[in-house]
């Protein structure tokens, strides 16, 4: 009865822990953060059973095993279907039956399995903050199960030697199968070795009906059972959200040092080269002299020099003789007659030359005999 109220207790006690801490999370140093996940585990242990007795200690331990199929529904509370079992021990070191006799020494075995359930409290989680990268916790479990036991003939074959029983508190002597309830309660200590495996050390201790190892104490009897072995997490315990990689801070603009620019090359105009040579001609005529003939050469010679320059031929008459029709006629053939001389005898393309006529409208002189003339300017 008291072991189920403490039973009940202790899962008030879970259901507290497991709302308070289901969401649990933990930032290691590194800024990672993780989250804590619900999950099954799994225990595989293997170590010795020491059954209290009359006996030698060494007389009383036993081979042990452990299978374990357990939940966490946080980082505090969890709970755990086991099968505990293989042999328990019973036996007498220097008992007196009757004052006198030679001390008699005995020691029997029988085989039990006891599957059972464990409510789990991880002390490591509940005083000192849930971390998943500890690399030891511990944890203090309690919990109830059946014992099933069997083959209990050695002492049973003992008894039928023993003339005085009761002298031997053998008056739970028990033949076949029994079931018997049972509670226990342990600690464990896991040492991490990966994310998903963990290095178990338990020791539990079992209470059970007086009859267990068919001796009378007046009390109930008792095994202890020292385990090692093996946890394997069965599913991811934890989700872990590495710290987002800040960008590395942009690097100070570089201040360019603007070397002053090179003055600009001082700009040489070119100077535009220009030739004026003033063809004249006798009254009435248009035919070009030898002497004049000269200046059309220092203007070719300056075309050839100057490929890009062109020059302008204006043919004049003087206002004194003729009439406007006669002077605008004889100054047409004045600039023809050297543009004739310019293209088709000295070969400046047509291009480069323009030809106009003034006629006695515009006199360029101040002496009416000059005005007989045919003025180029070349540039």
């Amino acid at each position: 009865m008291n072991t189920m109220k403490s039973l009940f207790a202790a899962s008030l006690l879970a259901l507290g822990t497991t709302s308070a801490m289901a969401q649990a999370t933990y930032t290691d140093q590194n800024g990672d953060e993780y989250t804590f996940n619900k999950h099954f585990f799994l225990d595989l242990q293997g170590g010795a059973q020491y059954t209290l007795g009359e006996a030698k200690f060494g007389d009383l331990l036993s081979p042990n095993v452990q299978l374990g199929l357990g939940y966490q529904f946080s980082p505090v509370f969890g709970m755990r279907l086991q099968a505990n079992g293989w042999q328990s021990k019973g036996g007498w070191a220097g008992f007196y039956a009757q004052k006198g006799e030679t001390p008699y020494n005995a020691n029997y075995k029988f085989k039990y399995v006891a599957p059972g359930v464990d409510f789990m409290f991880n002390l490591s989680n509940l005083f000192c903050g849930w971390n998943p990268n500890r690399v030891l916790n511990v944890t203090a479990f309690a919990g109830a199960g059946a014992n099933i036991a069997w083959d209990n003939d050695e002492v049973n074959e003992l008894a039928a030697t023993i003339k005085n029983l009761n002298a031997y508190n053998l008056e739970y002597l028990w033949d076949g199968t029994k079931v018997r309830p049972y509670g226990r309660a342990g600690i464990e200590l896991a040492f991490k070795v990966s994310k998903s495996v963990s290095l178990m050390l338990e020791g539990n201790a079992n209470v059970i009906s007086d009859k267990y190892n068919s001796k009378k104490a007046g009390n109930p009897d008792w095994y202890f059972n020292a385990l090692a072995g093996l946890r394997i997490n069965l599913g991811k315990s934890a989700t872990k959200k590495e710290k987002p990689v800040e960008p590395e801070p942009a690097p100070a603009p570089v201040q360019k040092v603007e070397e002053p620019a090179p003055a600009p090359a001082p700009v040489v105009e070119k100077k535009v080269e220009e030739i004026r040579r003033d063809i004249f001609f006798t009254i009435n005529s248009n035919k070009i002299s030898e002497k004049e003939n000269k200046k059309i050469l220092e203007v070719i010679d300056f075309l050839v020099k100057y490929p890009e320059a062109k020059v302008v031929v204006t043919g004049y008459a003087d206002k004194g003789t003729g009439n406007d029709r006669v002077n605008d006629r004889i100054a047409a053939k004045r600039a023809a007659a050297v543009v004739w001389m310019l293209e088709k005898r000295y070969g400046i393309p047509a291009e480069r030359i323009t030809e106009e006529s003034k006629g006695a409208r515009v006199q360029p002189f101040a002496e009416n005999d000059k005005n007989r003339v045919s003025i180029m300017i070349a540039k």
